[in-house]
């Protein structure tokens, strides 16, 4: 049974409404009206808690008891707090006084005359009454509560009445309760401990099995211990507990997780009807699980394994106690769970101290030899976790750079070492392990010797050298290829001798040469990047690296001489080849050297070849091996043995080798050989003059005009394999997609045409049968029909969970139903949507027809399966309607008599002799009224029975006369056998009460919509997101899944969600709350989802609901929270999980009887089928478990924000709907240890209870558990409270849906699958739907990149690419798997900010095996407004920025073979080192082509008739603009919408985007990762970037904008921007190529894009009103001070220090770097000053050195103006009026003088301030990264109003153009167009929701 450790008494839960409501946040002193609410009782104080519950839950009945409750806790309050110490403990105790003063006197005493009575009266009548006559009837939750309620009585009565007076009766209730209270605690899933009525899940025999194993303690030694504390051990884990000191709580949560994992373990492998005992494979398959990572580990440093058991009859019992003993301590490790060989390394130390009792012949364990409970925490957990936390501490919340710290991964690998055998144990803190990194610096120690702890194996170095060192063998291919080709191109002249010349040859192998220089970098890099971590390496390890050092030296020096010398004896390749060895004195040295060489690499090409050869080297743990394999591969614990099967491997090499030919080869005809003669000809060139002064002219071959050229080039080189990779991976991805029968069905229509095969697609996929059962029902058409009822319970469960999202309406439901049983018709009932409008053609059809064509008819009639099906149904049914509304066997006759006439007609052909056909409309209408009146709802029979009858004698007329020919005469046979003496009309006698059954009241629902809907169900069902539900769910069925087990064999699951501080149900002030514009949430989501909104009208104003007045409010909110991203739909759309599961246990032990009669159909009080519920929600309780980790839920319960309040409130009511959620979260409690006040932190996990939470678990942790990351931390916490042996992890963010919940197990099945070989996956990936597309353009732009991504991105990434990680949810994890490994993510601090990808890394390098499956997927959000997905693209380039730097990027490179390596690389931080790149061969090419304009180079060159170099460069360039475009983005996309939805879509869908400016998004957005990318290699500052997730379809000011925008795009387009204007205004060299447009185009498209796409992107963005308040606020901002306590959005002085920030931390390097490339900006001045007419032609030095005088003076007068306005502004106003009047006349004189005398222009005027904007903006960079020696100077404040002014500059300029478009009224409707085309396409309102106008807003 689950116990309580912390707190002894745990009481009931207070009453709350089931709906939500808002909770007192506070509780005021004196305040006689307000409750006292248990929750908010101050944190030190918790252990009142229950008494006030109990208090508030007895109050009505007995006042007076209630009263000396409450007056208990005060009294025990003030016994544990007497001074008032704790928070909040005063003011608390302070109203409780108050309220119990008060209530002395108004409560009156009820049982008895005085107190001592009353309360022991109340307390018998109560155990009497409840404990008594109940326990064996309740059920364990209710007797539960009786018991708390016992408990907490009886501490007041004694706190009430002395014990001499406690009377004999009380005492005898008292022991009982005491006795027994153990067996009534509140549990989790398994009521271990129950009495009364017996919990359907305890009956499971694999659950008795599991008790019975776990409860052996037979043979284990016993304790001596005093009497007093002596307590009965139950199970092996309460044996272990006394022995270690586990805590209570953790014992009973494990014994749980035990107990559940053995059950569904063993049940796989039996009968579930023969049960005895567990099953010894399915121990051994847990040990194996549990223990693999173990024995891993003992293997590599050579351990042990103390995994020894006993004979074979107690092995059992062996190994469950190893099982019980790691699970103990992985479930109280904390934060040590992150440091899985830790744990490792505890339990092996643990596990000999168990092993001394079990084989030490020790029959009693004294208490000397015990530890008390918590002593485990104390003596073992927290000492390691206070190494985490101070360690952690070091990082100074994450600003600290990651090599002066270490991390969760330095720490583990610790125990990865020999070091850490010599740890002692017990740990005693003073082993190496223990010493800290900041361990204060020996006296004799100088500054610069190391001091404490380095770090482990791998230092994280803020460098982009990490990423030649992390993947050097991309790097040197493409290096050496490319050094090859251009030495090819060199050579070629024309002809294609290739490698043939010997020359050409001599040439080509020079990239030996380079080859050496580029390995000797690597090994520099090596050393050099890991010095940091020495300390901590083995001295084989040090010895490698130096080694390495010194080979690659040696091969540095020997090749290039070698190479040399080989001029003297030149010789071809073939000839070397035949001659080789014969004479080797004449042959060149460099060639054996070139030989010897390459042994190691034609060595690892062999390995490469064998796979399974390299494999089973790698993962040896022989020394022999081991010293093999050192040199290539140094020993590391993880990382070996990673390569694929052979099939694999020749996939993924396949697919990498036809794309590195395709781009090698368009390098070289596209990229390097049509620029190879224009070098030529420019390094022939001799240039004499320059138009600046040049400080090199003595350099020959016009070597800058070169680089120029070339750099870009090879920029684009190195980055266009991304491009061919998008082309290639799209085309894979869309025939995988294709072979994976990916969009098959993807439109209603396609439905429609193949929905007769769904129902045995559906049985095929999703219905169990055993190997017997699927031979029989081949042959037997009963169970054929028998199918399609299953999948009749099935389909109307989806439709009817549509109909309950408000997706259908309530004809559209009617219409998509299936009738559950089949057996009253002859026919399959379909849906009315396939039959629709059938009946009404068949009638057009019938009436035209003579006699003579009865058979043309029939034909007809039966070439349409779905028409003849629709015409037997509607026949059969309005039959058995009238016989059951008949009550007299006459009329009953005569319906059969019609019927018999009918049937022989059609049987002889002779249908129409007998019928008229013209009758058949006139009864149609009729049919119609009738079925009408029945489906009407009367509250007088009588008034319901009159109308009915009449119809039914019409239709009766109407079949008799204008239907039958001979309708009297069969009339007049029927009544000539019957006498009928009495005066009374036929057919008046109707049995009304049938149409109150409900299955005959739906059969009368889809007659009448067979026969009345006359138009077609094209149409059906209308809502977007319902149709792709349907053909999602339809199309997956005849993909390729796994077999579904029976519930009962599936494997069992839980789902994890963290959550933070996210909404969780909006409340309705929010929900009506207007914004600036006067739109509230509800009236914009009711624009944005009319139909829906409609639907929703319709099913809350349904009378058969019974929804009244005053659950309105809570369901708008219900509503409006449900189409948010909220937690409320994250909980309702997994819990679709248990209810999938529930009607799957339905359907697998039903018997045909409940089969046919429907799932809901199941009647309450029937015993048997009342059973089968039971037994389902047992079973969805084995198999499932759902757990929110909602960290600071304690929080938010005792928080007096409302706020906090409001969601303590929704986060209950949620476990209150739904029983099976569970809540974990951190509590921190208040402790007084050595006279000091202490926070202590636990673990706790809820349940819902009757009104209020019940506590079920609660460990005690040694520390705050946050030291970390926050998310990984939230999920490490609460990981221990799942269960099962599957994980799935899910944001809160995301949805589900009942027909993929109905997948799972068959999901599941894809964890016991084996591929190539013994492999098992490790992660399922699941594809996602992006449910916001439909808000916004970007919002659908963004849910556009975003389904790519999870779909064909990640179905190439699977297979055959094998590169596959975690990228988020709703991934599935193995779970036994994973949390033997480190948990299922990293959480040190900044370094694993991805957190979700490095669970990816993880499992790989673990020998994990990732897998993707597309047949089911999960719904989730995304950011919808610019800055919300802007702020999302930095955290994810951030989070590639920091794992750029980590260890587990680095071993996968290095680890990988080749091609997998390719794969890894330009799928995670290559992408985003390539987008960084991009952007930079812009500024390398515009910057080169600025130096040859200002130099004067460009023209003398092209002066010259044989150069065309330019052409080739532009076609070179080709590359980059596609890139810019954005196109790389839209070309997946294009391929997945082609393949589910058609390529015509896809067309229209690429064309719209492109008129929607989705070119304009993606290039910011690439401006957007190149700079997080780049700024957090060097300067760190990456960290979580909350984006909100609302709805955001409204207006962003233009402050902003700017402070969101100005570094990432405004800065560097600008810049760029004053490139092109320079470029364009002195330079010429485009003027004659065909490419000028496009190539120049591309660069003014990427300025503008960056410039302005915030603000076309910008609802009301060009509003001429909102523009003005904008220039207002902007002026604003601009203007205020900063200071302390001045947030960034409120003045610019406090937004420009925050954006300095990052260099406030960074390293030296980073500064230095910051000034270097801070100095191109001094090229404008330099290049420009000599071009102004001012000059005269000089070229002189002294020009440039006069424009630097011209530049300080100008920052001279600024300063003086700008002190005289600080010191001569207030009092001396002459004096600085005087001032600036001189200022300005001696600025007017000097212009004068200048224009006159000197020679200056105009244009030079406009052409000087494009050379002294860029000088200033280098000042104040340079300024900012001197900050710190600025700032001790003195100047830092004229730096800042430099930089004020500069920025209003900037701010002018980019605002400026939004003024002039805001003039425009048209603009900003085109605007709105542009941003809403998807809202407009639906016919929405989105001008009126933009304006704020609401008169046509529906009433709510």
């Amino acid at each position: 049974m689950a116990s309580s450790s912390g707190t002894k008494d745990v009481g009931l839960q207070r009453s709350l409404s089931r709906r939500m409501t808002k909770m007192a946040s506070t509780v005021e002193a004196g305040d006689e009206n307000t409750a006292v609410d248990s929750e908010t009782v101050p944190s030190s104080l918790d252990f009142i808690a229950p008494i006030l519950r109990v208090a508030n839950e007895i109050e009505p009945e007995n006042p007076r008891v209630a009263y000396l409750c409450r007056f208990h806790a005060f009294e025990k309050a003030h016994r544990m707090d007497p001074t008032s110490s704790g928070r909040g403990v005063r003011q608390f105790k302070t109203y409780l006084l108050h309220r119990l003063q008060k209530e002395e006197f108004e409560a009156a005493h009820v049982l008895a005359k005085d107190d001592r009575g009353e309360i022991q009266k109340y307390y018998q009548n109560f155990c009497e009454k409840n404990i008594r006559e109940g326990q064996h009837t309740k059920k364990p939750e209710e007797i539960s509560k009786i018991y708390q309620i016992a408990t907490v009585l009886y501490d007041a009565l004694m706190t009430v009445v002395p014990s001499s007076k406690v009377d004999h009766e009380t005492e005898r209730y008292a022991k009982d309760v005491k006795k027994k209270k153990v067996q009534y605690e509140h549990y989790n899933i398994l009521p271990l401990y129950a009495v009364g009525v017996e919990p359907e899940i305890m009956k499971l025999p694999e659950i008795k099995a599991a008790l019975r194993a776990i409860r052996d303690v037979e043979g284990l030694p016993s304790f001596l211990l005093p009497k007093e504390k002596q307590t009965p051990v139950h199970d092996i884990l309460e044996w272990l507990a006394v022995i270690f000191g586990f805590q209570k709580g953790n014992v009973a949560n494990q014994r749980e997780h035990l107990i559940l994992l053995l059950a569904n373990m063993d049940v796989r492998k039996k009968n579930p009807h023969s049960y005895e005992q567990l099953d010894d494979e399915t121990i051994k398959e847990l040990t194996d699980k549990i223990f693999k990572n173990y024995r891993s580990w003992c293997k590599y440093l050579h351990f042990d394994p103390i995994l020894w058991y006993l004979l074979d009859n107690r092995k059992q019992q062996a190994q469950l106690l190893h099982i019980g003993l790691y699970l103990l301590i992985w479930g109280e490790a904390s934060n040590i769970r992150f440091m899985p060989e830790c744990i490792c390394f505890i339990f092996h130390h643990m596990a000999k101290e168990m092993h001394g009792y079990l084989f030490g012949d020790v029959q009693q364990i004294t208490e000397d030899n015990l530890k008390g409970e918590e002593a485990f925490l104390k003596e073992v957990v927290t000492p390691i976790y206070e190494v985490l936390r101070k360690e952690a501490s070091g990082n100074k919340d994450g600003k600290a750079s990651h090599s002066t710290w270490r991390n969760y991964d330095d720490l583990n690998e610790y125990f990865w070492s020999e070091k850490s055998k010599k740890l002692h144990w017990p740990l005693d803190g003073k082993g190496d392990f223990f010493v800290h990194s900041d361990t204060a610096k020996p006296a004799d120690k100088k500054d610069n010797q190391p001091v404490g702890k380095p770090k482990t194996n791998f230092v994280e170095v803020r460098t982009f050298w990490h990423l030649y060192r992390d993947f050097d063998r991309m790097w040197i291919f493409f290096i050496l290829a490319l050094q090859a080709m251009i030495i090819i191109a060199w050579h070629q002249r024309g002809s294609s001798s290739g490698l043939s010349d010997d020359d050409v040859y001599r040439s080509v192998s020079s990239i030996f040469v380079t080859a050496a220089f580029l390995n000797f970098l690597r090994a520099v890099l090596d050393i050099v990047l890991s010095f940091n971590a020495w300390r901590s390496l083995k001295l084989s390890q040090i010895i490698r690296y130096l080694l390495k050092f010194a080979v690659a030296a040696f091969w540095l020096v020997v090749m290039p001489v070698t190479y040399s010398r080989s001029f003297q004896n030149p010789t071809g390749l073939l000839k070397f080849f035949n001659n080789l060895g014969a004479d080797w004195q004449g042959h060149s040295l460099y060639y054996y050297c070139v030989a010897i060489y390459l042994i190691p690499n034609l060595l690892a090409a062999f390995l490469f070849l064998f796979p399974f050869l390299r494999r089973s080297m790698e993962r040896s743990d022989w020394r022999i091996i081991i010293m093999l394999m050192w040199w290539a591969q140094p020993k590391l614990y993880i990382g070996r043995g990673m390569h694929e099967d052979m099939f694999s491997l020749l996939k993924y090499t396949l697919f990498w080798i036809t794309l590195l030919i395709s781009k090698l080869a368009f390098s070289f005809y596209v990229e390097i050989l049509p620029l190879i003669e224009p070098t030529k000809t420019i390094m022939n060139l001799t240039v004499s003059s320059y138009d600046w002064h040049e400080f090199f002219p003595n350099v020959t071959h016009n070597i800058g005009v070169v680089i120029a050229i070339w750099v870009p080039i090879i920029l684009v080189y190195f980055t266009d394999t991304l491009v061919w990779y998008a082309i290639f991976s799209t085309l894979v991805g869309g025939i995988y997609g294709a072979f994976s029968h990916l969009g098959e069905i993807r439109t209603l229509g396609m439905i429609r045409a193949r929905f007769e095969s769904v129902p045995s697609a559906f049985s095929k996929r999703l219905v169990p049968y055993s190997k017997e059962e699927t031979g029989r029902n081949q042959l037997d058409d009963t169970t054929e029909r028998k199918n399609i009822a299953k999948f009749s319970q099935m389909w109307n469960e989806f439709i009817l969970s549509m109909r309950n999202e408000d997706l259908i309406s309530h004809r559209e439901r009617d219409l998509l139903l299936v009738p559950y049983s089949s057996g009253d018709v002859t026919v399959v009932q379909w849906p009315p949507f396939l039959l629709a409008s059938k009946i009404p053609i068949v009638l057009d059809m019938a009436k035209d027809y003579n006699e003579r064509e009865d058979a043309d008819l029939f034909k007809k009639i039966k070439n349409d399966d779905f028409l003849y099906f629709a015409i037997i149904e509607c026949y059969e049914t309005l039959r058995d309607i009238l016989i059951g509304l008949l009550v007299k066997d006459g009329e009953q006759k005569v319906i059969w008599r019609i019927c018999h006439e009918v049937e022989s007609s059609i049987r002889e052909q002779r249908f129409l002799k007998k019928f008229r056909m013209s009758g058949l409309p006139l009864l149609s209408d009729k049919l119609d009224k009738f079925l009408s009146l029945l489906m009407e709802e009367y509250e007088d029979d009588q008034q319901n029975r009159s109308p009915i009858i009449n119809t039914l004698q019409d239709i009766i007329e109407i079949i008799i006369q204008d239907v039958m020919n001979n309708g009297h005469e069969v009339l007049k046979e029927v009544y000539t056998f019957q006498e009928n003496n009495k005066k009374e009309e036929k057919f008046e006698k109707l049995n009304i009460e049938l149409l109150r059954s409900r299955s005959w009241r739906e059969k009368v629902v889809r007659l009448h919509l067979l026969l009345t809907v006359k138009e077609s169900a094209i149409n059906v069902p209308m809502n977007l997101d319902a149709r792709r539900r349907l053909t999602f769910f339809a199309n997956s069925l005849f993909m390729i899944m796994p077999r579904a087990p029976k519930v009962h064999n599936m494997l069992s699951f839980s789902i994890l969600t963290p959550y933070y501080k996210e909404e969780v149900l909006y409340s309705t002030e929010e929900l009506n709350k207007e914004n600036e514009d006067g739109i509230s949430i509800l009236f914009y989501l009711q624009k944005i989802y009319p139909d829906e909104w409609k639907n929703y009208e319709e099913r809350i104003n349904d009378s058969k609901l019974g929804y009244d007045s005053k659950e309105r409010a809570e369901l708008d909110r219900q509503w409006v929270s449900y189409r948010a991203q909220t937690l409320s739909r994250t909980v309702r759309g997994m819990m679709y999980y248990r209810e999938t599961l529930e009607l799957q246990c339905f359907l697998d032990f039903a018997d045909d009887k409940a089969i046919f009669g429907g799932y809901r159909a199941i009647g309450k009080n029937q015993s048997d089928y009342r059973m089968l519920k039971e037994r389902a929600q047992a079973l969805a309780d084995l198999k499932f478990t759902y757990v929110v980790s909602c960290q600071v839920y304690g929080m938010q319960k005792k928080s007096r924000d409302a706020r906090d309040q409001r969601c303590y409130a929704n986060i209950l009511n949620l476990m209150l709907t739904y029983a099976a959620l569970r809540v974990a979260y951190i509590d921190e409690r208040e402790d007084t240890v050595n006279g000091k006040s202490e926070t202590i932190y636990y673990s706790v996990l809820v349940k819902g209870g009757e009104k209020f939470d019940e506590e079920i678990y609660r460990i005690k942790l040694p520390g705050n558990p946050k030291i970390g990351e926050g998310k990984p931390e939230n999920q490490n916490h609460a990981i221990i409270f799942t269960r099962g042996e599957a994980l799935q992890t899910i944001d809160m963010n995301q949805d589900n849906y009942f027909e993929e919940a109905f997948k799972m197990r068959n999901v599941l099945e894809e964890f016991l699958k084996t591929h190539h070989g013994q492999r098992r996956p490790t992660i399922l990936g699941i594809r996602e739907h992006i449910f916001t597309g439909s808000v916004s353009s970007l919002a659908w732009f963004m849910s556009n990149q975003e389904t790519s991504f999870v779909t064909i991105g990640q179905r190439i990434l699977a297979n055959p690419l094998r590169v596959r990680f975690h990228y988020g949810h709703p991934d599935i994890f193995d779970r036994l798997f994973h949390l033997t490994r480190g948990g299922i993510s990293k959480a040190s601090r900044v370094i694993n900010l991805s957190e979700d990808i490095f669970s990816g890394y993880n499992s790989t390098l673990r020998r994990g095996y990732v897998t993707h499956h597309e047949y089911i997927q999960v719904g989730k959000g995304r950011d919808v407004g610019m800055n919300q997905i802007s702020l999302f693209e930095a955290k994810v380039a951030n989070g590639n920025g920091e794992q750029t730097l980590s260890r587990d990027v680095y071993r996968l490179g290095r680890r990988f073979d080749f091609y997998r390596m390719l794969s890894f690389y330009f799928t995670t931080v290559g992408f985003y080192f390539s987008c960084m790149v991009t952007v930079l061969t812009v500024y390398v090419f515009l910057y080169g082509r600025l130096y040859m304009v200002l130099s004067g180079l460009e023209r003398r060159i092209l002066e010259d008739p044989s150069l065309h170099q330019n052409k080739a460069l532009e076609q070179a360039l080709a590359t980059q603009s596609f890139f810019q475009l954005g196109l790389l983005l839209v070309l997946p996309m294009v391929m997945e919408i082609g393949l589910e939805r058609g390529f015509r879509a896809a067309i229209g869908d690429f064309i719209i985007m492109q008129l929607q400016l989705a070119s304009v998004f993606f290039t910011f957005q690439l401006g957007t990762k190149a700079h997080y990318y780049g700024r957090t290699i060097l300067h760190g500052g990456a960290k979580y970037r909350a984006t909100g997730r609302g709805f955001v379809v409204f207006h962003d000011k233009f402050a902003d904008n700017y402070r969101l925008y100005s570094r990432s795009h405004f800065v560097k387009g600008l810049e760029l921007l004053i490139l092109l204007i320079v470029y364009e205004v002195y330079g010429h060299s485009y003027r004659s190529s065909s490419l000028f447009f496009f190539i120049t185009f591309s660069m003014w498209f990427l300025v503008a894009s960056w410039l302005f796409a915030p603000f076309i992107f910008n609802p009301s963005g060009f509003e001429w009103q909102k523009t003005v308040d904008d220039w207002t606020d902007w002026k604003r901002w601009m203007g205020n001070r900063g200071g302390i306590g001045i947030s960034p959005d409120k003045s610019w002085e406090s937004w420009w220090n925050e954006e300095q920030e990052h260099l406030k931390y960074t390293n030296m390097r980073g500064r230095i770097l910051e000034i270097v490339l801070a100095f191109r900006f001094f090229i404008y001045q330099f290049g420009i000053v000599y071009q102004l007419k001012i000059s005269h032609g000089s070229k002189n030095i002294l020009v440039y050195g006069l424009s630097w005088f011209v530049m300080l003076t100008a920052l001279l007068v600024l300063k003086m103006v700008s002190m005289g306005r600080r010191r001569f502004g207030t009092d001396f106003q002459l004096m600085s009026r005087i001032l600036k009047a001189l200022l300005f006349l001696g600025f007017v004189s000097v212009m004068i003088v200048l224009f006159v005398v000197c020679g200056l222009t105009v244009s030079d005027i406009f052409a000087a301030i494009l050379a002294f904007m860029p000088t200033g903006w280098a000042l104040i960079l340079i300024a900012q990264a001197c900050g710190p020696c600025l700032k001790g100077i003195g100047i830092w404040d004229s730096v800042m109003e430099l930089s004020r002014a500069y920025e209003a500059i900037m701010g002018l300029i980019i605002f400026m153009p939004v003024v002039v478009l805001s003039w425009f009224p048209f603009v900003s409707e085109f605007q709105t167009r542009l941003l809403f085309n998807q809202a407009f396409s639906r016919g929405l309102q989105i001008s009126m929701i933009l304006a704020g106008n609401k008169d046509k807003a529906p009433s709510s």
